[in-house]
């Protein structure tokens, strides 16, 4: 219980993240999900086998996280936690596709690792960059610039309450826990049966909370509409990062810049 206590922490902490004042948090929330949205889709559109071309993309979110104020340690403790995903849905590719592509010296590397290896990394680039966008805009932001660029204003509200009912859940199956514990005695509680009435209870309390927070939300004026502590304003400064940015990761799709480095080094060793 204490890891997810933790973990929903954490995830809590993006929110605190969002609220610095920096450079990446002072644009336009629209302009970080589209610029974002960009980014995942040159990542994703690399081949199966290519590694060192998505490796300029690493440097753009390092670029972001300290322009942002975002801390490293923090993104990559989260991108170790879900790692297995990626891990469980790569691992069969060294054996299934053992034919060799390139050496590295004596080493023969067979494809499915090379792919192995590019779904660690695109998995890591595209999670850590939704991690980023949330740090630096904050989950109301995302949703409200999801709403401003065409998503159905019902969809947007749940995905918010979706969001904001994780932690009231995430309360009541600690105040429960704690009880339980309380009253647990040499391992006495700890049965499937018990666990089980634990987990119905959570449920009925849980949505009398949601019912009382559905009705105070009604008492203090919400209507539906997504609101933030400042109106956001889309201005010309937010356009030309925005095209620079495009630019640059259309760039390093268009080309590859880890090539282009190695022989314009090997050209001045030479």
């Amino acid at each position: 219980m204490a890891k997810i206590e933790s973990a929903f922490r954490d995830l809590s902490h993006l929110d605190t993240l969002a609220a610095r004042d920096s450079i990446i948090a002072r644009l336009d929330p629209r302009i970080k999900v589209l610029t974002a949205a960009v980014f995942v889709l040159c990542v994703v559109s690399f081949d199966k086998y290519v590694i060192a071309a998505m490796l300029p993309f690493a440097l753009f979110l390092s670029l972001i996280m300290g322009l942002g104020g975002i801390p490293a340690h923090f993104i990559l403790k989260k991108l170790v936690l879900v790692s297995p995903f990626a891990l469980l849905l790569g691992m069969f590719n060294p054996f299934l596709d053992q034919q060799t592509l390139l050496y590295l010296g004596p080493i023969p590397i067979s494809g499915g690792w090379l792919s192995f290896l590019s779904i660690l990394l695109r998995f890591c680039l595209t999670v850590g960059a939704m991690l980023i966008l949330i740090a630096t805009t904050g989950f109301n932001g995302v949703c409200m610039a999801m709403e401003k660029m065409g998503m159905p204003k019902i969809f947007a509200v749940q995905l918010l309450l979706l969001y904001r009912y994780i932690f009231v859940l995430m309360d009541e199956g600690q105040r429960m826990y704690r009880a339980r514990a309380l009253r647990s005695f040499q391992g006495r509680g700890t049965d499937m049966k018990t666990f089980g009435h634990l987990i119905g209870g959570l449920l009925l309390r849980t949505l009398d909370r949601g019912q009382r927070i559905h009705l105070a939300m009604l008492c203090r004026g919400f209507d539906g509409t997504i609101r933030t502590r400042s109106t956001p304003r889309l201005t010309t400064r937010d356009i030309l990062l925005f095209v620079l940015s495009c630019l640059i990761l259309i760039t390093m799709r268009r080309y590859d810049c880890s090539l282009l480095l190695g022989q314009l080094l090997t050209g001045f060793a030479q």
